[in-house]
C-alpha cells in the first residue's frame, strides 16, 4: 500500500487553479467565457482549469452552467492541456445546497453527454468539518458507481473556508485509507481567504483581507502529509503585478507552490514564477528592501542611496541606510556577504546536481560549491565568495525545482515552446535528465 504522505497522482505540483464563470447573463451566447477558457495553450493556459458554477455564477444561471459545462467540455475538453476540474456548489450547513451539487455532478458526469472523460474531477467549496467531506466523498462513490465509471476515478479538491475545515486538514491522514471512504480521490488543497474571512469574523482597520500566513503555512502542511497539492486563493487587485508576486514568492517558502488565478494574465505570471529563471543574479539587502544588481561586463553593480562604500586612508566606510562602520578590505568582503544572496538559474542548478552526481560516483559523500562575484558599489570593486557545503541532504532539497521543471515538462507539451525559447535546448535536455 502507497504510503499515505506520497504523491498518488500524475501531477506532482499545480501551478495555477483558473476559474471561469460558466454561464454569463445578458450575453448571446451565455458560454463565450468558457470557450474562450477552453482555447488557452501555452503559458496563457492554467494546470488546473475550474470551470465555475459556484461564486462565479449567479445562482439563476448555474442550470444553464451545468449544461454549458457539458457542451464546452465535450466538444473542447480533449484539446485542453490542463486539468479541469468544475466547481459545484456545496454547503456544510445546508441539506439542499449539497444536493443540488450533487445533482449537477451526476448530470455533468454522464456518459451519454460526453463530457465526463475529458473531467478529471470536481472542485468542492464552503466544506465544514471531516465527516462533511466524507459526504462528498460518498456522493462522488455514488456518482461512479451510478454511470459505471471506476471507483476513485474522479478526483475530490476543496475549497478551505471556515474554521471547521481548517481543522479538518489535521484529521485528514487518519481518515484517507480507511475502508468506508474513498478519501484516497484527494488532489488539491485550495485556501477560500475571502470566506476564511468571513466566517472568522475578522476585521481590518481598511477593510482588507489579513494576511493569513497560519492558514497558508497549515494548508501547505496539510497537502505534505497528505500527498496532496496545496493552492493558495485568489490576489483580486488584478493590476498588482508585483503584489502578485510577491505573494507567490511569500507561498513558496511555506511550500505552496499553487495560487488561484482570476485572469489569463495572472495565469501567466503564475505558470512563470515557480520556475527557475533563465539568468541567476545577486541580491543586495539594502537597508531592508531587497534589490537585484544589474550584470554589466561581470560585475555586479548596485545604483541605489541605500548602501555606499567610501575609500579611506585606513581601509573603507560601508553605509547601510543610517548605520556606518569602518571595516578593512577582508571585512568588507564579510560584510557585504551577509548582504548579499544569489539566486541561481536552472542552469545553475543543473551545473551543481551534476557536479554532485559525479563526486558522488566517485565515492565522495560531500563537496563544496563556490559561489563568487565581483560586486561595485559606488566605483568600489569588491570580490566576494563563499563555499557551501552539498551533501546527499542538500542535494535532495535543492531538487525541488528541478522535480517541478520535470513535472511542468511532463505534463505540459503544449508550453515547450516556451521553455526552449526561455532557457534553451541544451538546458532543457540536461535538466530533464540530472536527478534520475
Amino acid at each position: 500500500m502507497t504510503a499515505i504522505d506520497k504523491r498518488t497522482h500524475d501531477r506532482k505540483f499545480v501551478r495555477t487553479f483558473f476559474t471561469t464563470p460558466t454561464a454569463v447573463e445578458g450575453e448571446d451566447d451565455s458560454a463565450k467565457m468558457l470557450k474562450s477558457a477552453a482555447g488557452l495553450r501555452g503559458m496563457k493556459a492554467p494546470d488546473v482549469w475550474v470551470p465555475d458554477n459556484e461564486d462565479a455564477t449567479a445562482p439563476n444561471m448555474r442550470e444553464e452552467g451545468a449544461r454549458n459545462i457539458i457542451d464546452v467540455v465535450s466538444e473542447h475538453g480533449a484539446e485542453f492541456p490542463g486539468e479541469i476540474h468544475p466547481r459545484v456548489v456545496w454547503h456544510r450547513d445546508s441539506p439542499s445546497t449539497r444536493y443540488q451539487g450533487f445533482q449537477r455532478m451526476l448530470e455533468i458526469t454522464d456518459p451519454d453527454n460526453g463530457a465526463v472523460e475529458h473531467l478529471d474531477g470536481f472542485v468542492i467549496p464552503e466544506v465544514g468539518d471531516i465527516d462533511d467531506w466524507k459526504k462528498a466523498d460518498e456522493f462522488f462513490t455514488i456518482i461512479e458507481h451510478e454511470h459505471g465509471l471506476e471507483e476513485g476515478s474522479l478526483k475530490m479538491s476543496v475549497i478551505v473556508e471556515s474554521g471547521a475545515s481548517e481543522l479538518a486538514m489535521g484529521k485528514l491522514r487518519d481518515e484517507m485509507g480507511k475502508p468506508t471512504n474513498n478519501l484516497q480521490r484527494m488532489f488539491l488543497l485550495v485556501d477560500g481567504e475571502v470566506d476564511y474571512t468571513k466566517d472568522m469574523r475578522a476585521i481590518t482597520p481598511t477593510g482588507g483581507l489579513p494576511e493569513w500566513a497560519e492558514l497558508r503555512h497549515n494548508t501547505s502542511r496539510a497537502a505534505s502529509a497528505n500527498g496532496l497539492i496545496a493552492v493558495d486563493g485568489p490576489y483580486d487587485d488584478i493590476r498588482d503585478v508585483e503584489g502578485y508576486h510577491e505573494r507567490m514568492t511569500d507561498n513558496r517558502s511555506k511550500g505552496m507552490l499553487g495560487i488561484w488565478s482570476l485572469t489569463p494574465g495572472q495565469v501567466v505570471e503564475a505558470n512563470k514564477a515557480p520556475l527557475p529563471p533563465r539568468e541567476g543574479y545577486w541580491l543586495l539587502d539594502a537597508d531592508g528592501r531587497e534589490v537585484e544588481l544589474d550584470h554589466e561586463d561581470g560585475v555586479e553593480v548596485y545604483e541605489g542611496d541605500r548602501v555606499s562604500i567610501e575609500a579611506t586612508a585606513d581601509g573603507y566606510v560601508l553605509s547601510v541606510g543610517n548605520d556606518e562602520l569602518a571595516v578593512d578590505e577582508a571585512e568588507l568582503e564579510d560584510e557585504l556577504l551577509d548582504l548579499l544572496d544569489y539566486v541561481p538559474s536552472l542552469d545553475d542548478i543543473v551545473d551543481s546536481m551534476e557536479e554532485f552526481e559525479a563526486a558522488k560516483e566517485a565515492g565522495r559523500g560531500a563537496i563544496a560549491m563556490t559561489q563568487s562575484a565581483t560586486v561595485a558599489i559606488d566605483g568600489v570593486e569588491v570580490d566576494v565568495s563563499r563555499d557551501r557545503m552539498w551533501d546527499e541532504a542538500t542535494y535532495q532539497a535543492l531538487q525541488t525545482p528541478i522535480t517541478l521543471f520535470q513535472d511542468v515538462y511532463g505534463n505540459r507539451p503544449d508550453q515547450h515552446d516556451d521553455l526552449a525559447d526561455l532557457y534553451g535546448e541544451n538546458v532543457l535536455e540536461r535538466a530533464m535528465d540530472v536527478g534520475n
